[in-house]
């Protein structure tokens, strides 16, 4: 009986190994679906109120393949760049001023729809994006203990290109993105005017 029932394990052992090498074997875990979690570094176009370069940020998002090659679904994502700006008198109102330095900070945290088309669906998938949305943005002047803001809403596009690799069958893979985004959002902090905002960078993280 003991040997009976040993060979019978075997032959489920055997038959089940045979099965998961002849299945075909997918790029991604979730075929036809995508997801995205990524490390972001984005450098400001143009902004005079903070404009260096960091890498204070995150994207995610995600989409399902109505066709075979073109995804619908959502993304949300936020970055922060900062700026020191030395001492200098600021203008409060017509009979004041402050003399501070100050530490400038805009916030973004767009949110909203993502396509993507790809042009492969194998281990490396390139592909084209587009993301539409709105953008909440956050300009603020740092000094002391103080703080002066500005919260704003804007419209947000940004078109990207990048590759999702999958190095390994169903398993996670690789994502890399270049992307440019412009929204239509306004503020004003003391004597600085922020009049829309244009940001160049890259995504490095993982995919789903």
């Amino acid at each position: 009986m003991k040997t009976i029932k040993y060979f019978t394990y075997r032959i489920m052992a055997v038959a089940a190994i045979a099965i998961a090498f002849a299945l075909p074997a997918k790029a991604q875990i979730t075929p036809m679906t995508y997801f995205n979690v990524d490390w972001q570094f984005s450098a400001p176009i143009s902004n005079n109120f903070s404009n260096k370069a960091s890498g204070w940020g995150m994207n995610f998002e995600g989409g399902y393949y109505v066709l075979p090659d073109l995804s619908i679904g959502a993304f949300i994502n936020y970055h922060t760049n900062n700026e020191y700006i030395p001492r200098q008198t600021l203008p409060i109102n017509s009979s004041s001023a402050l003399t501070t330095d100050q530490q400038h900070s805009v916030f973004q945290l767009p949110f909203g729809f993502a396509t993507h088309y790809r042009f492969s669906d194998g281990i490396c998938q390139p592909y084209i994006g587009l993301k539409l949305g709105a953008n909440y943005t956050k300009m603020s002047s740092d000094f002391y203990i103080y703080e002066v803001k500005d919260d704003t809403w804007g419209f947000y596009v940004s078109p990207e290109i990048g590759v999702n690799i999958y190095p390994w069958p169903n398993s996670i893979g690789f994502h890399l993105a270049g992307f440019y985004n412009y929204s239509t959002n306004k503020g004003t902090v003391f004597n600085y005017d922020m009049d829309k905002l244009q940001n160049f960078g890259f995504r490095v993280g993982v995919a789903f």
